[in-house]
């Protein structure tokens, strides 16, 4: 079945920075949130990021943590999504219930699994999820009944590619209607394919499986985006990818420190 989602929807919503950003071309720029702190959400999204990434896969951040993320970087203008730790369709209620302008699901695998996370993340009649929030409507900066109305056209469904079984599988993925992008995992995915981590970049296996999923994405007319580890790796991978999402707050503070404990010290 075909219907409008976020790539194609004409709806216009200046909150939605991240959507905006990638129906402009304009290479936004996110970040993950590993910390469950309502103030480290805040400072983050001050720092001109387009999008924040609330992990609750491998962060530590509980429902609550969650919630507040949501508010607090929405409140400033910036996109929160939310990272599932898998794709039950519980947790995806609950990210969008937050009023996350998005999720990324991990370890997507087959098509019958984006099928179902495009399923559970939109309303009937094309899906299933269920209403009854009061929360997500302020994150998106809009009354209930007009985020009913338009959430199914303007919330970002990505998935992660991340393994060989999803590099395998990937045309069949990108042509499931309603993902919105596929987000491409490097750890996890050279973890899978070469058996250890980090890839240092030039393995030809991995970048095979890396060429393979940016192609099939631009075949069926999705984004794709990939996590860079630093602004040297971003500007390099905006050349190829439509968003990138720039290391972890977790990492952030742990490298200030130890590069500057390196200069006090020396």
């Amino acid at each position: 079945m075909s219907f409008p989602s976020a790539m194609m929807s004409l709806i216009q919503n200046p909150q939605l920075r991240l959507l905006n950003a990638l129906r402009e071309n304009a290479k936004p720029i996110m970040t993950f949130l590993g910390l469950p702190s309502f103030r480290t959400a805040q400072v983050v999204a001050l720092t001109g990021v387009d999008g924040i990434i609330i992990d609750c896969e491998h962060g530590n951040i509980s429902d609550d943590g969650m919630h507040s993320s949501t508010a607090a970087i929405a409140a400033l203008g910036v996109s929160p999504l939310v990272r599932l730790r898998m794709t039950h369709s519980d947790l995806i209620k609950r990210a969008l219930d937050a009023g996350a302008h998005g999720i990324v699901v991990p370890q997507i695998n087959t098509a019958e699994e984006a099928k179902a996370v495009v399923q559970c993340s939109k309303f009937p009649p094309q899906g299933i999820r269920g209403q009854g929030s009061a929360f997500p409507a302020i994150a998106h900066g809009i009354d209930i009944p007009t985020y009913i109305k338009n959430a199914n056209e303007t919330i970002i469904t990505c998935v992660q590619i991340e393994s060989q079984a999803g590099v395998d599988n990937v045309d069949a993925i990108c042509a499931v209607p309603g993902v919105d992008m596929v987000f491409i995992g490097p750890n996890d995915l050279a973890l899978s394919i070469l058996g250890y981590v980090p890839a240092n970049g030039n393995e030809p296996k991995f970048v095979n499986a890396i060429e393979r999923i940016v192609a099939a994405a631009k075949k069926y007319g999705k984004w794709v985006g990939r996590l860079s580890n630093d602004g040297a790796s971003c500007k390099e991978h905006l050349k190829v990818f439509d968003s990138v999402a720039m290391s972890y707050d977790v990492r952030a503070l742990q490298n200030w420190y130890m590069s500057e404990l390196q200069v006090a010290r020396s």
